[in-house]
């Protein structure tokens, strides 16, 4: 299932996408941390922390669903609770 939501709609929903984190590092050995959202196909990032990993997710998050919405393809729903929607706007705290 799939939601195609006009960017100018006066009504908000939210999405929640869970991420995963791994440890990951670089050729040369360096820790690094590899962060990727499972029900957004490519979408990818990395970290050098694990902060900085869960940042830059969270953009990529953030741009891929901007790049849906502008080319007029539905954000994925997943059934398997990779993503959760709200039928109103929240605010999402890690901790």
């Amino acid at each position: 299932m799939a939601v195609n939501q006009p960017r100018n709609q006066c009504e908000a929903k939210s999405y929640i996408f869970r991420v995963v984190i791994e440890d990951d590092h670089f050729e040369d050995g360096r820790e690094a941390y590899h962060a990727f959202a499972p029900a957004l196909k490519g979408c990818h990032t990395w970290g050098n922390t694990y902060q900085e990993a869960l940042a830059n997710i969270r953009e990529a998050v953030e741009i891929y669903v901007e790049d849906l919405l502008e080319s007029g393809e539905s954000i994925p729903i997943d059934n398997d609770q990779d993503v959760m929607v709200q039928s109103t706007p929240a605010v999402v705290v890690n901790v």
